[in-house]
């Protein structure tokens, strides 16, 4: 069975000093509870990024930067390179996320730079995907993930399948309080992976976790990881308190327990 995601994305929220406190009180909740089969996960703002990780540390839990340069190092102001996160430890980052894609008109091949870059620094790369309000009325959604795909695939060869994740995000679910069904999301990872079988192979596809983003909440996420195709959640609004987040934590423990194969 693949282990469950719970991947809280802050996007620009938090300062410091909520950031210690943050990870310090999940900190003590990893150090009290279970967490088999889980992952729980944090991507904070570039600044406090080595805090968080330093008071994780030794923790079942990770942390993610939310971008990162399709460059390794020279003059681009502002930029962080895959090999000054790899130095802080990081083992995961966020790329392509929609908002990237919108307000940097990022595109697949961009997003496929930062992948080589990561992969580089051996970071597995949290690759989002998903299409607009208006491409799924027109019933493209198919054929915008299945495009994004190839894009940011192209010529990427895998050896386990454990050195990538996909989040399947529908951009006119993020921040606007709708949510896919948990129909609707299993729908689209259902093709996500049969891409993905097509592409490497029945045994790595089966391996890949794939995460649904979209105003995901403790009150829906148990649907949402029940179903067969979906492995955690890339979580904005909703994990920014730490109740909540650790909440949602719990629940995928209940449905990782649930989906364990008997012995």
């Amino acid at each position: 069975m693949r282990q469950i995601i719970i991947a809280g994305n802050w996007k620009m929220n938090k300062n410091a000093s909520e950031t210690q406190e943050f990870c310090a009180e999940l900190a003590q909740y990893l150090k009290t509870h279970s967490v088999k089969d889980v992952l729980p996960l944090i991507a904070p703002v570039f600044p406090f990024l080595a805090k968080a990780a330093d008071l994780l540390a030794k923790l079942p839990a990770a942390v993610a930067a939310q971008d990162v340069s399709a460059y390794e190092s020279g003059a681009y102001t502002g930029e962080v390179s895959a090999t000054q996160l790899g130095s802080i430890g990081l083992n995961y980052c966020i790329i392509g996320h929609s908002e990237r894609r919108q307000y940097h008109h990022e595109t697949d091949a961009l997003v496929r730079s930062k992948l080589l870059q990561l992969r580089e620094q051996d970071i597995i790369p949290i690759v989002c995907l998903g299409e607009t309000l208006e491409q799924r009325e027109a019933g493209e959604t198919e054929k915008v993930v299945v495009t994004q795909l190839e894009g940011c695939f192209r010529d990427i060869e895998l050896k386990s399948g454990s050195e990538i994740v996909i989040a399947y995000e529908p951009v006119w679910a993020i921040g606007t309080g709708r949510t896919a069904t948990s129909l609707q999301a299993q729908e689209v990872h259902a093709i996500i992976r049969n891409w993905l079988k097509q592409r490497y192979g029945v045994e790595i596809s089966g391996i890949i976790s794939i995460l649904y983003g979209g105003s995901v909440k403790p009150d829906n996420i148990a649907g949402l990881l029940r179903q067969p195709d979906i492995d955690g959640g890339l979580i904005g609004g909703a994990s920014l308190k730490i109740a909540d987040f650790c909440q949602m934590i719990d629940t995928a423990v209940d449905v990782a327990r649930e989906k364990r194969p008997t012995p």
